[in-house]
């Protein structure tokens, strides 16, 4: 195959967009679209999306992003071998297997909707939140695919019936969109997940990489509407008629977070942290499961291959990372994109004494407080908005250094690869990492170096890394070396007095602990 045309695409979709990206052979990217889709919130705390909109997205990204591709030379057409697809997890949806259609809004990772459902299993299983935590890793929290099931069985007719018919499947968007792809309702669409989505469900056992039937049998949620799991670099179907690309196979899929963990080439001891919509750190704990005495949760990495060995990690999910952005931007106006929060937050050398933090619908890793509200205090007279732009930008960094605070515990320092000089490295990406003032700030924080590769997209490059591996486009070796060549990247070192830095976390923990048990603040 040395002489052809190779190319691999990657679907990206994400929380608040999709994309998709076709890879040449040496996983340079050659041509992309993207489009954005409407996030609903029906009520406070509640996030949703529509399942036939990200549909369209993802079609009409695949036809712009070929039509790019060919306009510029590229025999995309005869040459693309195969895709992956890497998605949000956690979003939750539930669809007819006789009409195809959804049976509600996909429910959204962020969502919070089931706190009470979480009050409820918490008083009545005799493990309380932590119930669940040694099969899948996970605790009891709004944020897992398994309570939105269970609200959605709770309050929506339809899903009911199509239960009880035996109708209803149960899918994250990964499965939505591969069932859709692979044909659907008309053409024997797959029902099918991959290790990693599987393993954000709370329904998944960590150790034999099925569903847990006690798990099952304690939450009542029927077997036969799950997918059948899979690993994240295998050939699962090929694309239907009625698609930009049929007859392509689809032979990657991984969670957008583990994409990103194989896009930047993590191995054992490793760490990347995503900063989007939310941040998302993992830290590659080899073939082991680590469970965590320190907030946070055990979960996949990634298998790559129905034989391949399984690697785990151990992740600190942050709800909202760059979501804080937005809002600066589209609900008080302090911004009119979000390009300009760097210029504006470098305008004062700090944050005057303000501190903010965005627990807009609770806080997860590694506090999980579901009860906890956001906050913004040390605001005087002196305040303007540069100091609360700088504070949403170090709230970011401020839970980043949470986790890894928490997994530095957990790991162990045999846990965590070192550089010559005795430093970790942590890796970043995501749309938000361009910010360098961002990624100062991080270092700052940290006290360790933060490296950023020159392709901060590395969740489609890892979806595509997966694909290209089961049709013998890469290897193993290809993949990861691809770490240890990479050119280009950029290296952030810490500048921040050690002293400073010590009043500054004291600051912002005694700020996180003035956001809890906020939630039954009066809405009137």
């Amino acid at each position: 195959m040395s002489g052809e045309e190779l190319y691999i695409g990657s679907i990206d979709q994400g929380t608040t967009s999709t994309r998709f990206i076709i890879y040449d052979r040496s996983a340079r990217a050659i041509a992309s679209h993207q489009v954005e889709f409407t996030q609903f919130y029906p009520e406070a705390g509640w996030v949703e999306h529509d399942p036939m909109e990200i549909l369209e997205s993802v079609k009409v990204c695949l036809a712009k992003a070929i039509d790019k591709a060919t306009a510029n030379g590229y025999n995309v057409d005869k040459g693309l071998k195969a895709i992956g697809l890497t998605n949000q997890r956690e979003t939750t949806l539930v669809w007819s297997k006789s009409t195809g259609c959804p049976l509600y809004n996909a429910i959204v990772w962020m969502d919070a909707r089931t706190s009470s459902i979480c009050r409820k299993l918490e008083q009545e299983l005799p493990g309380g939140r932590t119930h669940f935590v040694e099969t899948c890793g996970l605790p009891i929290s709004t944020y897992f695919s398994a309570l939105k099931v269970l609200w959605l069985k709770e309050n929506v007719n339809a899903v009911k019936e199509a239960l009880q018919k035996g109708d209803a499947l149960f899918g994250t968007v990964d499965t939505w969109l591969i069932w859709n792809l692979t044909g659907g309702v008309d053409g024997g669409g797959l029902h099918v997940t991959d290790v990693s989505n599987a393993s954000r469900t709370m329904l998944m056992n960590l150790k034999t990489l099925d569903w847990d039937q006690p798990t099952l049998d304690t939450l009542g949620i029927p077997a036969e509407s799950l997918p059948k799991i899979i690993s994240n670099s295998e050939v699962i179907g090929k694309i239907a008629k009625g698609w930009p690309i049929p007859g392509v196979p689809i032979s990657g899929c991984l969670g957008d977070q583990h994409a990103a963990m194989l896009g930047q080439a993590c191995r054992k001891g490793e760490a990347k942290s995503t900063y989007g919509t939310g941040a998302f750190i993992l830290l590659n704990t080899g073939e082991e499961v680590i469970h965590s005495e320190h907030g946070l949760l055990s979960t996949l990495a990634y298998k790559l291959g129905p034989d391949a060995p399984t690697n785990y990690a151990l992740e600190g999910s942050i709800a909202i990372a760059g979501a804080a952005v937005q809002w600066l931007r589209d609900s008080l106006g302090i911004i009119t994109s979000v390009s300009e929060i760097e210029d504006l937050a470098s305008s004062v050398e700090s944050t005057g004494g303000v501190y903010f933090v965005p627990a807009f619908n609770g806080l997860f890793a590694p506090w999980w407080r579901d009860d906890a509200r956001g906050v913004c205090i040390g605001i005087t007279r002196f305040t303007n908005k540069s100091h609360i732009a700088r504070a949403v930008l170090e709230s970011m960094c401020f839970q980043v250094k949470d986790v890894l605070d928490s997994m530095h515990k957990d790991a162990g320092e045999k846990g965590e690869v070192k550089n010559e000089k005795g430093e970790f490295l942590l890796r970043v990406d995501g749309g938000a990492t361009v910010n360098n003032l961002l990624m100062q700030i991080q270092a700052d924080l940290l006290g360790n170096p933060v490296v950023r590769p020159a392709d901060i997209e590395t969740t489609a490059l890892g979806a595509a890394y997966a694909a290209g591996l089961a049709v013998g486009i890469w290897t193993e070796k290809d993949i990861f070396s691809s770490g240890e060549r990479a050119e280009n990247v950029t290296i952030f070192r810490p500048k921040l007095d050690e002293g400073v830095r010590k009043k500054k976390v004291d600051s912002w923990c005694k700020a996180v602990s003035r956001t809890f048990d906020l939630a039954d603040l009066c809405l009137l």
